[in-house]
């Protein structure tokens, strides 16, 4: 049996509320729309109506608080960029501000318009770059990041 991961779904109270913002401030391009399921690559909108039909369950069953169990995770190429674009936006409540990890990624991670949790990071190839830049050797990159040193010396060749 060949098995296939679609998508993950969340469960949305005003779809034209989240779709504003995957759309707009998050720049995610529709795949489909079904009106009630809205898919983009790697996850979908369905509303609380159509959520609830198909799990047999009345809207009062459903939690959409705050779970701060799982979250949707995107990486950009100007992460300063995307600070400026996310700190002008008065209604978006963070989870925390910037952040840089042990493996020196920055990330910041917020709440989208249902609660559910988005975490944007700079992407690592940039990360990568600025180790280089800063004259790293590719093993100390490899020690700090735990990146494979084919990926590592991709990106130093290019």
């Amino acid at each position: 049996m060949i098995m296939k991961f679609m998508s993950s779904v969340l469960v949305v109270k005003d779809m034209k509320k989240s779709r504003e913002f995957y759309e707009g401030f998050l720049n995610q391009k529709v795949q489909m729309d079904l009106g009630a399921n809205v898919s983009y690559e790697g996850f979908a909108l369905l509303t609380l109506e159509r959520w609830t039909d198909f799990i047999n369950k009345k809207k009062s069953d459903i939690n959409l608080d705050k779970t701060n169990e799982v979250e949707l995770y995107f990486e950009v190429l100007d992460y300063d960029k995307f600070l400026e674009k996310l700190k002008s936006e008065k209604n978006i409540e963070l989870v925390h501000d910037t952040k840089e990890f042990p493996w020196g990624q920055r990330g910041i991670r917020f709440y989208d318009p249902d609660n559910h949790i988005v975490e944007v990071g700079e992407t690592l190839e940039s990360v990568v770059k600025k180790q280089l830049d800063d004259g790293m050797s590719v093993d100390e990159i490899i020690e700090k990041t735990g990146l494979p040193k084919e990926y590592i010396m991709e990106i130093k060749k290019n």
